[in-house]
């Protein structure tokens, strides 16, 4: 059902697709579909989830290691070996259910780290590395001239992470100098 789905996906846009053209592309019964899933968008999330968890199991450590490059090589390698599906995803009509799905994992792990000497919310720092990631893959997936993985993984490293990561560095040793000058 999933590479049915994802085939249709490629040649028309989410809302012109039905379950039954699910169904038929699968080679299953239109009443099998709703055996795995309720609706199309169901589906669609599900495909979503799994990709985000795999984005985050490739990222979360090279994050907590202070290593963001190496984190955005990591996304960028993995979006670039999967890219028709990520095509698929970003460009044919499923970004909004990827980018709600990367802004609810984010979030969960953003709430876990949060941090009460930081000055930018950690939901707010969540929703722009999000957002802008996705803009990033979703504008290397359009070029017609290939950008290579390191630098898209640059670009997401310079003007996406970095500036949010400096920043609450930056305000903790503030917040942590004037605790000490009080002292």
């Amino acid at each position: 059902m999933r590479t049915a789905f994802l085939k249709l996906l490629e040649e028309k846009p989410l809302d012109q697709i039905s379950i039954r053209d699910i169904a038929a592309r699968a080679g299953i019964s239109y009443v099998t579909f709703f055996r795995h899933h309720p609706t199309k968008e169901s589906l669609l999330h599900a495909i979503a989830a799994d990709q985000v968890r795999r984005l985050s199991e490739l990222m979360l450590p090279a994050l907590e290691a202070d290593d963001t490059r190496t984190a955005s090589v990591n996304l960028c390698t993995y979006v670039d070996s999967h890219r028709k599906l990520w095509s698929t995803l970003l460009t044919g009509g499923a970004a909004a259910v990827l980018r709600e799905e990367l802004l609810k994992q984010a979030s969960d792990v953003a709430s876990s780290r949060s941090n009460p000497d930081n000055w930018l919310p950690p939901e707010l720092a969540v929703t722009f590395n999000v957002t802008c990631t996705i803009e990033l893959l979703s504008w290397w997936l359009r070029q017609k001239r290939p950008v290579s993985i390191e630098r898209v993984a640059e670009i997401q490293e310079r003007i996406i992470i970095n500036p949010t990561v400096a920043a609450d560095r930056n305000w903790a040793q503030r917040a942590k100098t004037k605790r000490a000058r009080r002292s």
